[in-house]
């Protein structure tokens, strides 16, 4: 399906003000002093009852409560996308508040160390024991540590997987769903929807060829199950929503990541939005009717699957 006027003309808004990673920056700190000058959406933030910056041990988080609702809450933890090592909480706020209300659940966005400071695992260490973090003190939350989710977008999303992973491996803590924003999930970055979108639509094979080369320097433990869940073993994990984009250099592998949870017996849907672009989930003031579609898909798959 053809990108609208509309998504065109987002797109190339936003590829005028992000940095032109592994063409022109190459430098971490540079990229995000970019990436903080861009403009920003003058439009009100989604309504939530409160949020309140604190930490999970040593891991700064940001916690965000819903108006209404008899608590305990359910909780979703939640992981910024960025390549590992570009985005922050605040890039992320509009779809942490969007999750909040609309699924009437706490939401915990974990502020992960960032590559190529701090390569891989270290975002896998940090999002496990924040994910632990919040299940150990889920009532001080004002949450139910028995309906518990992870979720993120694009590194966001692979780091909410290995999350999965790494609480079966280690005998929990419990995950009862988890939500996969266009996840990356495979470092190899050969599939035919890399070729295809390799430019044009925001994220560029030149982007996650920087994002990896950041975050896993050591090609050769990119195949770790860790690093690309797409070679893990997929069995015993939690269900699981998937939602790809058709002009995205990772649809194929968030959609074969899909598939073969539901190979291993594990309930995934998988979703793809035709016409989009990767990071239009994230996308702040519903510029697009997508958006809003996607993310109510997502609210209503927490609510289903959080009880």
């Amino acid at each position: 399906m053809a990108v609208d006027a509309m998504t065109r003309a987002i797109i190339d808004a936003m590829s005028e003000f992000f940095p032109k990673l592994g063409t022109e920056v190459f430098d971490a700190a540079e990229a995000r002093r970019i990436l903080a000058q861009a403009p920003k959406l003058d439009a009100e933030p989604p309504a939530v009852r409160s949020v309140e910056d604190r930490m999970a041990g040593d891991i700064p988080i940001r916690v965000y409560r819903p108006d209404g609702g008899q608590g305990p809450l359910p909780v979703v933890v939640f992981f910024h996308g960025g390549g590992w090592s570009i985005c922050t909480l605040d890039t992320h706020d509009w779809v942490c508040r969007t999750l909040c209300g609309g699924a009437g659940a706490v939401v915990v966005s974990v502020d992960y160390r960032l590559a190529p400071e701090h390569p891989y695992p270290a975002a896998v260490e940090d999002a496990y024991a924040a994910t632990v973090w919040v299940h150990e003190h889920a009532a001080e939350l004002g949450a139910d540590p028995a309906r518990l989710a992870v979720a993120g977008d694009s590194a966001g999303g692979n780091l909410a997987a290995v999350t999965c992973l790494k609480a079966r491996d280690l005998a929990g803590p419990p995950i009862r769903f988890q939500l996969l924003i266009y996840p990356a999930t495979d470092a190899a970055q050969d599939s035919a929807s890399c070729r295809e979108n390799a430019t044009g639509y925001f994220l560029t094979a030149d982007h996650m060829a920087w994002f990896w080369d950041s975050y896993q320097p050591d090609r050769s433990r990119r195949a770790e199950p860790y690093s690309s869940p797409i070679h893990a073993d997929l069995g015993d994990l939690p269900p699981a929503l998937v939602i790809t984009a058709e002009h995205d250099p990772l649809r194929d592998e968030g959609e074969e990541y899909g598939r073969l949870l539901r190979k291993a017996g594990t309930q995934a849907e998988t979703v793809r939005f035709d016409g989009m672009f990767h990071s239009f989930f994230t996308l702040a003031g519903n510029l697009l009717p997508a958006t809003k579609q996607a993310t109510d898909l997502a609210c209503s798959a927490l609510i289903r699957n959080l009880g």
